[in-house]
């Protein structure tokens, strides 16, 4: 063997080289992993005393809710950062099964959803996690988080040990709980304690459903600390043996706290929600609760030695179509509005708010350290108002959709057979027939949830629940009739869930007849189908007048790093906005929201597409503002 010497600037030069190859190997090595032991782990959070221990050592749990499918990506970090600089130590969120799993055995935790990218990001700022899985997840979210894929079974019995439930369960957690093991508490990661459902109390609808949710958990590989959580009424059916129930507040009942300390005496008293704002609904007023009666609360549950997490901490975004509806009794649900500012401490876009500087000084007396510097905030732009250069009309659309079902009778959206026979999950469904009289047209309360009526594409009217009847014009021979119907929101709670099937769910009359044979259009807007539309042929000018409903479509120029927005439709009506393809969410000018929220990452230098869906009128101008319009403000109640 030869042995070969080297001058010393190449030896140093090759071990340079060698060290650097292995940091990079190191990196590649632990990039996916939940992160480096900071500390030696023996035991993870406990609840055997009045008070939670971590490591043995007295542990307070100062959270806050940050849901990372409500959050551009791009955004995690920031808004981490924001929670742990405000004296917070753990990140709560849920777990939307309807995103990760939007056809039976069709999984997606890549981009937006990579829930273990989101861990990862936690671990990463010294913030704890409390995993909160569901599946049922409520959050003002479709269904409370549920597929709808789900109700293409009419035996469905959603939240129950019915087969067709407890199988899907089973099937989504086999991909889910595999990708979260690795990040509790023991192996080394930030989850320290997981949520077994939500709120089962409020819908208690089969006993043995909180054990085998349990069950699915433990038998997957959860050892961590197992919590529920439910409102005061659901405490006494909500629990399930070996987890710690927690409450959910908004304003303090010391009989609630008194009532939670007799059904687990010496144990950990926790307020896993403590509602820091409300959700707002369309036709309604934009809810605060203001600071002023926040502070005393919060403070008074410090002061009674409880852990709380704040829902919100920051409520973030209902992009798309994900916002669920709120049921109300003798009503059709009401839709929930697209932004999920929820007046909480941390804007919808980011902001610090006076509830942020109040909680992180009365945080701050909580810690040892002084709490982390502030992070700047990030500069918003209101960019110039962009005029709309070309429309499309929704029929010269319909080419770009699946394939039209024929039906003798009307099918909701949920089992048409297209996506790969899942059915129809969001947005909107053209059902057309032929009509050969004038008269009434009745829905018989069959729409879900409204619908814009035409013959032969010219409008007649709305049908929703208020309004069942309309009346048809008079014409001449055989006439097409086109019911336009949108899916607005699934309730997300309450004892409705099986009920949720949207479109036409049954017959409806023109005369007191029924109408029969169908040809339906699902028109769901996925991002295939709206970035199709750029190659239609079909494509006006503007100086030729719309029809509605209609595309619409724009350019906005940006000549420098792009900024966070709010986009203002102050002429127009109805409709979806979409920029460079995502969908932004619904805008209405019934109110209260009159902004929708444009973050800065979805937009590039240079030229950006926005597309808007309108459904009945338009001044043919977007206007952009640096500042949100939630509309005219009312206390909660």
């Amino acid at each position: 063997m030869v042995a070969l010497r080297l001058p010393p600037k190449r030896r140093r030069f090759l071990l340079l080289c060698f060290a650097a190859a292995a940091i990079i190997v190191a990196y590649q090595l632990t990039r996916n992993r939940p992160g480096v032991r900071r500390m030696s782990r023996v035991e993870g959070l406990r609840a055997n005393s009045s008070q939670f221990t971590l490591e043995r050592k007295p542990f307070r749990i100062l959270g806050g809710s940050i849901h990372y499918f409500r959050v551009p990506r791009a955004y995690w970090e920031d808004r981490l950062l924001k929670m742990k600089a405000c004296g917070l130590n753990t990140l709560t969120t849920y777990v939307p099964w309807n995103l990760h799993e939007p056809g039976r055995g069709l999984f997606n935790f890549a981009d937006q959803l990579d829930l273990e990218a989101y861990l990862r990001t936690a671990a990463s700022l010294g913030l704890w996690v409390i995993l909160r899985p569901g599946p049922y997840i409520c959050a003002e979210w479709d269904l409370g988080g549920l597929p709808s894929w789900l109700l293409r079974d009419q035996n469905m019995k959603l939240r129950t040990t019915y087969p067709g439930f407890t199988d899907a369960v089973n099937s989504f957690f086999n991909h889910l709980i595999k990708k979260v093991v690795p990040y509790q508490y023991s192996k080394g990661g930030p989850i320290i304690a997981v949520q077994v459902e939500n709120e089962y109390g409020s819908y208690a609808k089969d006993k043995e459903y909180m054990p085998f949710i349990k069950e699915a958990l433990l038998s997957r590989g959860i050892t961590e600390l197992l919590l529920t959580s439910d409102n005061k009424d659901g405490l006494t059916l909500g629990g399930v043996k070996g987890a710690l129930e927690t409450i959910n507040f908004q304003k303090l009942n010391p009989n609630d706290i008194k009532y939670l300390d007799e059904i687990q005496p010496k144990k950990p008293k926790m307020v896993m929600e403590y509602w820091s704002g409300w959700f707002d609904l369309w036709g309604d007023l934009h809810h605060v609760y203001p600071a002023e009666d926040m502070m005393p609360v919060v403070t008074e549950i410090l002061k009674l030695n409880m852990s709380i997490n704040l829902y919100m901490f920051h409520g973030g975004t209902n992009f798309g179509f994900m916002n669920g509806a709120f049921a109300i009794r003798v009503a059709a649900p009401k839709p929930m509005v697209t932004s999920y500012d929820y007046d909480a401490p941390l804007s919808e876009a980011g902001d610090y708010t006076t509830k942020y500087h109040l909680l992180r000084n009365l945080f701050s007396l909580y810690h040892t350290q002084p709490l982390p510097e502030l992070p700047s905030l990030r500069e918003r732009r209101a960019y110039q108002p962009v005029v709309i250069q070309q429309h499309l009309s929704l029929w010269d659309s319909l080419h770009f959709t699946d394939k039209p079902f024929k039906s003798e009778r009307p099918v909701n959206m949920e089992n048409l057979p297209v996506n790969n026979n899942n059915g129809q999950s969001y947005g909107y469904t053209l059902y057309e027939t032929s009509i050969a009289s004038e008269g009434a047209l009745s829905s018989r309360d069959n729409i879900r949830d409204r619908a814009l009526v035409f013959v032969e594409k010219h409008f007649v009217g709305v049908l929703d629940h208020k309004t069942q009847e309309l009346a048809l014009p008079v014409g001449k021979g055989k006439r097409t009739l086109s019911l336009l119907v949108e899916n607005c929101g699934r309730v997300n709670y309450g004892k409705t869930l099986d009920e949720q099937r949207k479109g036409l769910v049954g017959d409806i009359e023109l005369n007191k007849r029924i109408l029969r044979d169908f040809i339906i259009h699902g028109v769901d807007m996925k991002p295939g189908f709206v970035n199709s539309l750029e190659s239609s042929g079909h494509w006006m000018p503007m100086r030729q007048r719309p029809s509605f409903p209609s595309f619409f479509q724009a350019r906005l120029y940006v000549n420098s790093f792009p900024k966070d927005t709010f986009i203002k439709l102050p002429g127009w009506g109805k409709g979806v906005v979409f920029i460079n393809g995502k969908n932004l969410g619904r805008y209405w000018s019934s109110g209260p929201q009159q902004t929708l929220y444009v973050p800065g990452p979805w937009l590039h230098r240079g030229d950006n597409q926005v597309m808007v869906f309108e459904e009945q009128e338009t001044d043919g101008k977007i206007q952009f503002t640096s500042s949100p319009d939630y509309g005219m403000a009312v206390d909660v109640q």
